[in-house]
């Protein structure tokens, strides 16, 4: 059954000083059923996480404008959009007094498939009705104590060193980066991207439920109100982008216009 893909961005202050997030959505502007949803969720002293992430965004932008299918794969452009931003925010330590870094979730669909790429602990969730499909690895201390079973879950919400990355856009390191990809979605599909400004206060079946009870524009406001209440007056930047997969009569997917929440 073709589908069609109901959309939405949305962002909120929280209760810091200064929006680092950023996140976007957009549809390829020459080849119709394509479209890209962006997360980056920057660090590195005043504006210089803002600047990293933005820099995420400009070459999701340029690159996915200039992806030529027939010459490239997905993983390919995926690849290149992570890999020519942290490149750009390593340089940018040279030119001012920051220390940038980002992280970034990339997503796109083409011909009726989605693909995805992360680097950092900002995360991407495939949900099928309550069911989690899949969820991606956080590139974190905490993680890594997890999957070792140093640590569990509810305690490495509350580690001293939640927010150590061991991998993420502009560090001396290559980024370490993963991938997935569903090659068969199913209409009432939902994807969701957010930062760990939005994944903390939250538990997957959560998450999933709010996105198959309402609309992609009610689920983010909900979510981001739900978000804000548990942070309890200590809450981080809070970004996410879902794309919900409608059954349709079409087989285009074409991205709603983004609703933002302040």
């Amino acid at each position: 059954m073709p589908f069609t893909a109901e959309t939405c961005v949305a962002m909120h202050l929280g209760d810091r000083k200064e929006q680092q997030d950023r996140v976007a959505l957009f549809g390829h502007p020459k080849r119709p059923g394509m479209m890209m949803a962006v997360l980056a969720d920057g660090m590195g002293g005043h504006s210089g996480g803002a600047m990293a992430a933005e820099q995420v965004l400009m070459r999701a932008r340029q690159n996915f404008e200039a992806y030529a299918p027939l010459h490239e794969t997905p993983e390919h452009l995926l690849r290149s959009i992570i890999d020519e931003a942290h490149v750009v925010i390593k340089l940018t330590r040279f030119t001012s007094e920051q220390d940038p870094h980002s992280t970034a979730v990339v997503f796109m669909m083409q011909q009726g498939k989605a693909y995805w790429a992360h680097c950092g602990d900002s995360r991407m969730y495939h949900f099928r009705g309550t069911r989690t499909m899949s969820v991606s690895g956080d590139h974190s201390l905490v993680a890594e104590l997890v999957r070792k079973g140093r640590l569990d879950d509810r305690s490495a919400l509350r580690h001293p060193q939640r927010n150590v990355l061991l991998s993420c856009l502009g560090s001396d390191r290559e980024p370490r980066i993963d991938y997935g990809r569903e090659e068969s979605p199913l209409g009432g599909d939902a994807f969701l991207l957010c930062s760990d400004g939005l994944w903390a206060h939250f538990t997957e079946f959560e998450l999933a439920s709010t996105l198959q009870e309402f609309p992609a524009r009610a689920a983010a406001e909900r979510l981001v109100a739900l978000g804000r209440e548990r942070a309890g007056g200590t809450g981080d930047n809070i970004s996410l982008a879902v794309v919900k997969l409608v059954e349709a009569r079409t087989d285009a997917a074409t991205p709603t216009r983004p609703a933002i929440a302040r």
